[in-house]
């Protein structure tokens, strides 16, 4: 009989912090022994000036469709197709240097610039090819005719026929070689980028040896990202293709994604397993980052999402404080999932209600907590 007195005192002390006053509890009796054990709390009537003397703010709880699964660490890595190495057509040195690793560069920007003797030689050999196909052209010509007239057997004129086709053949070769290296007659060669996004390395130095086997250039298409994510042993089961991804990003805004594999083993070392989703661009993440991603649950699950200072422990429950016409009133709340800053709780509140986000110590003294 002597736990209403304590409370009713530990909020007048509450009262006298905040620069005095009186709490006014509901007009109930005083409660006999089969009343006192009665589980129901009353609501604190609090007057707008002593909320704000409390320091008491508070937040609509909002409808959760999409519920979180939970909060997992990942790192931000590029698609298998989002890395092009850039080669030389022929072997050569770099005369000049356009980029630096790092640097952010458009499809068909120069790269560098290679000489090289080879395209010297295949404009030799087009130009001898091309004499060659004139020559083959006029004994086509000739042997064709000689042969209508009776001359000269057929076959003569089949076999010149073979040669002019020889001829054109090794002209369009060389042309097609020549126009693809882009080499100009002294046999320098612009090394282009083929897409847009990040030098992601630069293996070559002026005056230093290209060729054809190795690449002197990897460009990164940083349009397109993907997350490497550790699911816990106990998410494991749960998590599935197709599940939406979200990573809150430094601005304020959510890069959204999904995800598109799952390993099928658990890594001893950290009891998690490896899960791979595609994410949408970003200016803000790279490849490399760390981050906290938020698998999001089953849609067809449904929730309300209160801030994650709201919820608090009272006794064995977990309970947010609703503001009513006359104050707060403890609400029992089921945690269904924890975010950093958000956590779900089943439908015990009603979307909209409001809940506190500060003061909690207070409250729960006002309530009888604690």
């Amino acid at each position: 009989m002597k736990r209403k007195p304590l409370l009713i005192g530990a909020a007048l002390a509450v009262t006298a912090l905040v620069g005095g006053g009186a709490w006014w509890f509901s007009d109930a009796p005083s409660a006999g022994p089969a009343e006192a054990a009665a589980p129901a709390m009353q609501p604190g009537k609090l007057s707008a000036d002593q909320i704000e003397k409390l320091g008491i703010k508070t937040e609509a709880a909002l409808a959760a469709t999409d519920i979180p699964l939970g909060t997992v660490s990942a790192t931000v890595t590029l698609p298998p197709e989002a890395h092009v190495a850039v080669t030389a057509p022929f072997a050569g040195s770099i005369l000049r240097l356009y980029v630096v690793s790092g640097q952010a560069v458009t499809r068909g920007q120069p790269l560098a610039i290679v000489r090289s003797r080879d395209p010297v030689q295949f404009g030799a050999e087009l130009a001898r090819a091309r004499a060659r196909l004139g020559l083959a052209q006029a004994i086509a010509s000739r042997t064709s005719q000689l042969a209508r007239e009776g001359i000269v057997a057929g076959a003569r004129a089949d076999e010149a026929q073979a040669a002019l086709r020889v001829a054109q053949a090794d002209v369009a070769e060389n042309a097609r070689v020549l126009s693809q290296s882009g080499a100009n007659a002294s046999g320098e060669q612009v090394l282009r980028a083929p897409i847009t996004g990040r030098v992601a390395a630069v293996n070559v130095q002026t005056g230093g040896p290209v060729d054809g086997m190795t690449a002197p250039f990897v460009v990164e298409n940083t349009s397109a990202l993907m997350l490497d994510l550790q699911i816990p042993e106990r998410l494991a089961s749960s998590v599935y293709p197709g599940m939406s991804v979200e990573v809150a990003l430094p601005n304020g805004e959510v890069a959204l994604g999904n995800v598109i594999s799952i390993g099928s083993s658990i890594d001893p070392a950290t009891r998690s397993v490896l899960a791979k989703a595609r994410l949408a661009r970003s200016s803000i993440l790279v490849s490399g980052k760390s981050v906290s991603a938020i698998l999001k649950g089953n849609a067809a699950a449904t929730g309300v999402s209160v801030p994650a200072a709201a919820v608090t422990r009272m006794g064995e429950k977990d309970v947010v404080f609703v503001q009513t016409a006359k104050g707060f009133v403890v609400s029992p709340v089921v945690v269904v999932s924890r975010t950093a800053d958000r956590v779900i709780v089943s439908k015990e509140l009603a979307p909209g209600n409001r809940v506190a986000t500060t003061g909690i110590s207070e409250l729960k003294v006002i309530l009888g907590g604690e």
